[in-house]
């Protein structure tokens, strides 16, 4: 056998492998080296060099990005080097019902390209977070993505395929477990986000136990959550050096999921945002909050603080990286990439592969 074909099978394997050693295999989201702007070999290269066994690629700026040959290309070098891939598409929701055609249509390519890749799931989102959902209720948009997920369950099953929903600043985990039991657990299943709980004012450990036992990919990202004169601050910040509690995460993890490959996921380099608890007019957004679950919060904020350690703030959302500032957002997106995978092997026992020898 040679060493080529045996990277290939290392791939299909290590789900095999991590139900027999209860050993959980581990990639990174490639979003958190989007400063790079790296082709798909190089951020493929990249996670063989660190003796990963998954990568998500998520947003790529490759030319390829929707050429079927890459597509290909891309399913047969990830073999070639022994990676899990999981990619997918983005936002789903239109912002008006006269939309939801050309969203089937979107989310269609999407499943093509995430099939053409040997990804088992494709990632789609509702909005950008819970302010710039389209007019209506919480029900009219569970109601539209009903819709669209519907209209692609045979391309879904045809293709032995679910839909990995990210929880990401929109709903809260009650609203996003009611939207995949509705949709059905065959088609849909939980892109479960560590770092977008604090959003919603959640506790990220509350949401995995609400959510753990429907993800179809768990993705961690770490956040400071702390008090502030004019509400709650919340901040991303490099995996274990913010205030969640991961080791608890990942136990809850192991004991609710079932063969998910779990990814790195830092996005720093932003500034603390506050969510606005003391006006009134914020809660409009949030009319079925549950008392019990902001109370753990809360708590969460009060055993917080501002993160402390050197970070470069200049990744402001909407806005292109000043060149003053690029080199080193790159430097540290690499940086606390590489930080966040050695916490997750040492502190969490996360990965495979890498407990091998080279």
């Amino acid at each position: 056998m040679t060493r080529r074909h045996l990277l290939g099978l290392l791939g299909g394997a290590a789900g095999a492998s991590a139900a027999m050693t209860g050993m959980i295999p581990m990639g990174i989201n490639t979003y958190c080296l989007r400063s790079l702007r790296w082709s798909d070999a190089q951020l493929l290269d990249y996670c063989a060099k660190l003796r990963l066994d998954a990568i998500f690629l998520q947003d790529s700026s490759d030319p390829g990005r929707y050429d079927p040959a890459h597509w290909k290309w891309v399913r047969q070098r990830a073999t070639e080097l022994g990676l899990h891939l999981e990619t997918g598409g983005g936002v789903i929701l239109p912002k008006t019902p006269a939309g939801i055609p050309d969203e089937i249509k979107k989310l269609r390519r999407e499943i093509e390209r995430a099939r053409a890749m040997g990804s088992t799931i494709v990632r789609a989102l509702l909005a950008s977070d819970r302010a710039h959902l389209p007019p209506g209720s919480i029900e009219q948009h569970t109601d539209t993505a009903l819709t669209i997920f519907r209209a692609v369950g045979t391309e879904l099953k045809d293709a032995g395929m679910k839909i990995g929903l990210e929880f990401h600043k929109d709903l809260q985990a009650w609203e996003m477990k009611r939207l995949i039991e509705a949709a059905g657990t065959d088609t849909v299943g939980s892109y479960l986000d560590t770092g977008n709980p604090v959003f919603v004012m959640e506790d990220p450990l509350h949401s995995v136990e609400v959510l753990a036992p429907y993800a179809v990919t768990v993705h961690l990202r770490d956040s400071v959550v702390y008090e502030h004169p004019r509400g709650i601050a919340v901040q991303w910040v490099p995996l274990g050096e913010g205030n969640v509690d991961f080791p608890k995460i990942i136990a809850k993890v192991r004991q609710l999921s079932t063969g998910v490959h779990v990814f790195v996921k830092p996005i720093t380099g932003r500034p603390p945002e506050v969510l606005p608890i003391y006006d009134a007019a914020y809660w409009e957004r949030f009319p079925e909050a549950k008392a019990k679950d902001f109370v753990r919060f809360l708590a969460l904020a009060k055993r917080g603080g501002p993160y402390e350690g050197h970070v470069v703030t200049e990744d402001l959302y909407g806005q292109p990286v000043a060149p003053q500032f690029l080199t080193a957002v790159q430097y540290q997106q690499r940086d606390h990439v590489e930080r966040g995978v050695a916490y997750a092997r040492q502190t969490l026992g996360l990965g495979i592969r890498h407990r091998e020898s080279k």
